[in-house]
C-alpha cells in the first residue's frame, strides 16, 4: 500500500515536472522563435483580413506580423498610438473614386493673397491653393499631397511653404519672406489625394514589394533564398532576428544547407502588377505626380528690405520645429536654429575634425558625406577595407591630423547589392560599442529602405537607436550626435509605389517627434532639397551635399558668436 502511493506521487510529480517542461517551451516558441528554423504559419494574408482604415485617429489594421511580434510597455504602446495619429492621413469620402473625379493640377490654381500688398522681409506670405478634378469641378475634400516653395531664381535663393489643408479642396501656404527682391511662389501637387490611399493600402498589405536575398554556400555548392522581415507562406525559414535588439529578420531556409551558411545579404528586386487598371491612372508622371499647378493671378511679390536689421544676423535659437529651418541665399544655407560656417576651403575642415573619430552610420544618402569630405580634404586618404563598391563598411583616416572617418550601412531592410553577412550591423549596438567622449562624432540617417513597410517596423528601429542614443549620451555627454533628415527626389510611376516622397514625409515625421527633446542635433535635407532649384534627386547633387556638410560640421565646431 505504502510502496503503491509513493509510486502514485513519483508519477504525479513527474507529470507535473513534464507540463512545466511543456509549457516552457512553448513560451520560448512564442517570445523568441527557434535559433535556426521556424514555421512562417504567422502570415495573414489580405484574403484573411478585412483591411479598412478609419478617418478617425483608431484605425483597424492589417496584422502584419513584422510588428505584431513586439512586446511593448504602456509607455511605448501609447507613444506608438500617438505617432501613428499625427501622421493619420484623411480620406476621400468614397473609396472608388472615378479617375475623372480626382485631383487635377492642370485645372487647379493658386492665388497669393494680398498680393499688391507692402512686404518687407520677417513678413508671412500667405497663398490659397483650389483644387479641382479633370472635369474642372472644385473638389469638395481635402488628401493631396502637396510642396510648396518660394524662390528667386538671380539670388540663387530659395525657402519651402507650410501647407495647411482646409478639407474642402481648399490648401493654405503659409511663407516666411526671408530676403529682399522678386520673390516667387511655386506650388506642385506630388499625388492626388486618390493615389495617397493606394500608398497607404500598399504600405499595409503589400510590405512584400520589395523582396530581398541572402546566398547559402558550404564547399563548392551554394543556394540562394527569399528575405523579409516577415515570409508568407509554410515553408521552414531561418530566423535571423538580432539577439540584442530584437529586429527580426527571416529568410527560407535553403533545402541542402543549414542556417549558418548564409554568406551575404542583398536586394532581390521589386514586385510587379501592384495595381489595378484604375488605381494606375493616379500614378502618371505628366499628368498627376509631381506637376506644378498654376498661378491665376501674380506669382510673385516684391519684399522690401527689413528696417536696420540683416535677416542673417537675427538671433538664433535651436528648435526643430522652426518653420522654415532655413532658406538658401546666392546657393548657400542658412539655418534659423543654428549658426553656420561654410567650410569653402578643406583646411578650415581639417582644422575642425583634427583629433576627432567621426561616424556615419546609414544608408547612400550619409554616405554620400564620407565621399564628399574623402574627396574634398586632401589628407584624407581612403583606406581599402576590399568592401564592395557603394556598400561598405568605408574608412578613411589622417595620419596627419590624426582623424579618423568611418562609413556603416544600417542593418536589413537594405537594398544594396551585396552586403557580407558579417558586416550585416544594426546601428543601435553599433552606438552600444562606442565609448564616445569630446572627440566622438556620429551622424545618423535612416528612412528610405523603411518606406514599404508599415510605419511600426520603422518605430520599432527609431526606438533601439533612441535608446542606445539615451545611453550613450548618459556614459559620455560630450558625444555630438547628429541626425540627417530625410530628402525629396525624382518620382515616377514606379518609384513611387515603392519610394514616394509622401512616404518619406511620414516617416521623417515620426523620426523628428522621436528625437525630439533628445540631445541630438538635426541636419535638415528635407529643407534643403526642397528649397533648392535643381531637380530632386534621391542622391543630392554636390552643391547641396556640401550644403549638408556646412550645416554638420557647423555643431562640430561651433561658432563662437
Amino acid at each position: 500500500m505504502w510502496r503503491d502511493s509513493f509510486r502514485l506521487q513519483i508519477f504525479c510529480l513527474l507529470m507535473a515536472v513534464l507540463a512545466i517542461v511543456v509549457l516552457v517551451h512553448n513560451f520560448f516558441q512564442v517570445e523568441h522563435l527557434d535559433d535556426d528554423t521556424v514555421s512562417g504559419s504567422s502570415w495573414i494574408t489580405e484574403n484573411n483580413v478585412q483591411h479598412s482604415l478609419s478617418q478617425t485617429t483608431k484605425t483597424t489594421r492589417k496584422p502584419y506580423c513584422g510588428y505584431k511580434q513586439q512586446t511593448l510597455s504602456k509607455k511605448e504602446q501609447a507613444e506608438q498610438e500617438s505617432l501613428l495619429a499625427a501622421i493619420q492621413w484623411p480620406n476621400p469620402p468614397d473609396r472608388k473614386i472615378a479617375f475623372v473625379q480626382s485631383t487635377d493640377p492642370a485645372h487647379s490654381d493658386f492665388v497669393i493673397v494680398k498680393p499688391s500688398g507692402f512686404f518687407k522681409v520677417g513678413d508671412q506670405l500667405e497663398v490659397l491653393v483650389r483644387m479641382k478634378d479633370f472635369q474642372g469641378k472644385p473638389k469638395q475634400y481635402g488628401g493631396d499631397y502637396l510642396q510648396a516653395r518660394i524662390h528667386s531664381p538671380l539670388l540663387k535663393a530659395g525657402a519651402t511653404g507650410r501647407i495647411v489643408d482646409c478639407h474642402n479642396g481648399l490648401y493654405k501656404v503659409f511663407f516666411t519672406l526671408l530676403w529682399p527682391g522678386e520673390v516667387k511662389v511655386s506650388v506642385s501637387l506630388v499625388h492626388p489625394s486618390e493615389a495617397i490611399q493606394v500608398l497607404l493600402r500598399l504600405r499595409e498589405e503589400r510590405p512584400d514589394r520589395v523582396y530581398f536575398k541572402s546566398s547559402f554556400k558550404s564547399g563548392r555548392y551554394s543556394e540562394t533564398t527569399e528575405c523579409n522581415v516577415c515570409l508568407p507562406g509554410d515553408l521552414p525559414v531561418c530566423n535571423f532576428t538580432d539577439l540584442y535588439t530584437g529586429e527580426p529578420w527571416f529568410c527560407y531556409k535553403p533545402r541542402k544547407l543549414s542556417c549558418a551558411s548564409r554568406i551575404n545579404h542583398a536586394k532581390g528586386g521589386y514586385q510587379k502588377g501592384l495595381l489595378t487598371q484604375e488605381e494606375s491612372l493616379f500614378f502618371q508622371s505628366d499628368v498627376n505626380i509631381k506637376r506644378p499647378i498654376l498661378s491665376s493671378g501674380p506669382d510673385s511679390v516684391i519684399v522690401k528690405p527689413k528696417a536696420f536689421t540683416d535677416s542673417s544676423n537675427t538671433d538664433r535659437a535651436e528648435d526643430p520645429t522652426v518653420s522654415p529651418s532655413g532658406y538658401y541665399y546666392e546657393d548657400e544655407w542658412r539655418s534659423r536654429t543654428h549658426w553656420i560656417h561654410h567650410f569653402n576651403k578643406s583646411d578650415d575642415i581639417t582644422k575642425c575634425l583634427q583629433g576627432k573619430v567621426i561616424h556615419l552610420f546609414g544608408d547612400s544618402t550619409i554616405r554620400q558625406w564620407f565621399e564628399y569630405l574623402t574627396a574634398f580634404v586632401p589628407d584624407l586618404v581612403e583606406f581599402n577595407l576590399g568592401s564592395p563598391k557603394n556598400v561598405g563598411p568605408f574608412m578613411s583616416v589622417d595620419l596627419k591630423h590624426n582623424i579618423l572617418l568611418k562609413f556603416r550601412c544600417h542593418g536589413p531592410p537594405i537594398r544594396f547589392s551585396t552586403v557580407f553577412s558579417s558586416e550585416l550591423r544594426y546601428i543601435a549596438n553599433e552606438l552600444n560599442g562606442i565609448v564616445g567622449g569630446r572627440n566622438t562624432v556620429i551622424a545618423i540617417t535612416i528612412w528610405s529602405h523603411f518606406s514599404t513597410f508599415p510605419v511600426e517596423v520603422y518605430i520599432r528601429r527609431l526606438r533601439n537607436i533612441r535608446r542606445s542614443v539615451i545611453q550613450l549620451l548618459d556614459r559620455s555627454p560630450k558625444t555630438l550626435i547628429v541626425i540627417r533628415t530625410a530628402n525629396v527626389q525624382e518620382l515616377g510611376p514606379e518609384v513611387s509605389l515603392f519610394n514616394s516622397d509622401w512616404y518619406s514625409f511620414q516617416l521623417d515625421s515620426v523620426m523628428r517627434k522621436m528625437f525630439s527633446g533628445i540631445a541630438v542635433h538635426f541636419v535638415d535635407a528635407w529643407e534643403m532639397s526642397l528649397a533648392h532649384y535643381l531637380p530632386h534627386n534621391l542622391h543630392p547633387k554636390e552643391v547641396i551635399v556640401k550644403n549638408q556638410i556646412d550645416a554638420f560640421l557647423s555643431y562640430v565646431c561651433p561658432l563662437q558668436t
